[in-house]
């Protein structure tokens, strides 16, 4: 999974306050496997870290 801050609709919202991306791993874009987004999710439902509030814009199409 690809996470890029740049592509989130929450970008520069208070929602980044509270997101495992900007705790963890800076502001992205950062390249995540699904063995890693397993554990971040453990992390985050035992209130470990936060949990991700990515929200992905549409991407245009030019």
């Amino acid at each position: 999974m690809l996470i890029d801050c740049e592509q989130c609709a929450m970008r520069d919202t208070s929602a980044c306050d509270d997101c495992v991306v900007t705790c963890l791993l800076g502001d992205g874009p950062v390249e995540v496997s699904d063995t890693q987004m397993d554990a971040i999710e453990v992390l985050a439902e035992n209130g470990l870290v936060p949990k991700l509030r990515l929200v992905p814009t549409e991407r245009r199409v030019s």
